[in-house]
């Protein structure tokens, strides 16, 4: 094999390495996730669940492709003879992915078991542990079969169906994995109440500043705005997306409410990924229900601390 041929198959070789520990890793977190999702633990968020997820998903979509790619270029090379059997490029290369492969599989396990040893579920850590001994065996098995073959030249049935079952089962937890997670339009519209809750906090910032000064509420934001001599920019004061105007109401001397059109309703998603703390409408933390509803303001001077229900 010249110079030419051992670079390029030095190249396959290292390629499929970083897309095999893609693959693997992603397979893994899918599986974990769906594993939590199905087993639910009162002390673990779901918060986190739903971004291994997100990236998995991503990774799986790039890296499995690059990953079955790059190993029937190999076994084309094997095939045409441009990669002999015994080469050192063959050999060296596939006991350094045994050993990499082996290194990041010993890490994933010693967390799970440490997972477990700080009062994880015991199912949780059965179900885990036996992903991890099935990632592992297929890994394993499949390489140090591939290196002892006699002729790898020659077309191998065993071969062939590791390359359809994996990749079956690659496809599989792939899709399964959609109906764990949030859709993208979900996900945007989560991020553009975000957004429009953060100028919800940035007027009621402003109103506490214009009542320190003024010793009173304005009556309407035509008012606070002829009254405010600091900068705020215009689009603290719109939906972030659709532009319409944030509505101010005042309720008393001391009391205000600020009104908008939301997408979604983070009351439900924050008592789904919180199992401890108090989540419901309260004017500190902002949560909210889907559609048009008014927020209650605080008012941090003048020490307004009741909470009042939301008001559709």
């Amino acid at each position: 094999m010249n110079n030419q041929h051992n670079a390029k198959y030095a190249f396959y070789y290292l390629l499929s390495l970083v897309a095999l520990i893609f693959t693997a890793l992603s397979f893994g977190m899918i599986i974990f996730s769906i594993i939590d999702r199905i087993i639910p633990d009162v002390l673990n968020s779901y918060s986190n669940v739903d971004g291994q997820l997100k990236f998995a998903i991503s990774a799986l979509f790039i890296a499995a492709p690059i990953f079955y790619f790059m190993s029937g270029l190999i076994n084309r090379g094997l095939h045409k003879g441009e990669l002999e059997k015994d080469s050192g490029i063959r050999r060296w290369l596939t006991y350094f992915i045994i050993l990499v492969s082996a290194m990041i599989i010993l890490g994933v396990f010693i967390g799970v078991i440490n997972n477990f040893l700080s009062g994880e579920l015991t199912g949780r850590f059965i179900f885990k542990a036996l992903t991890m001994l099935f990632i592992s065996g297929v890994t394993f098995s499949f390489y140090f079969y591939d290196i002892k073959r006699e002729n790898p030249d020659k077309a191998d049935k065993i071969v062939k169906i590791f390359f359809f079952a994996t990749l079956a089962l690659v496809i599989a937890v792939f899709v399964a994995a959609w109906f764990f997670v949030e859709s993208p339009k979900t996900a945007r519209n989560r991020r553009l109440d975000q957004a429009l809750v953060q100028n919800i906090y940035n007027i009621e910032n402003a109103m506490n500043s214009y009542y320190d000064r003024n010793k009173k509420l304005p009556a309407n934001l035509e008012e606070f705005k002829a009254g405010n001599d600091f900068y705020m920019n215009a689009s603290a004061l719109v939906d972030p997306e659709t532009k319409a105007p944030i509505a101010y109401n005042k309720i008393s001397d001391k009391e205000f409410e600020l009104c908008a059109t939301f997408r979604t309703d983070s009351i439900a998603e924050a008592v789904k990924n919180s199992s401890t703390a108090y989540i419901g409408p309260d004017m500190n933390n902002k949560e909210h229900l889907a559609g048009y509803q008014c927020l209650r303001g605080n008012l941090y001077s003048a020490k307004t601390i009741e909470a009042l229900p939301i008001r559709l």
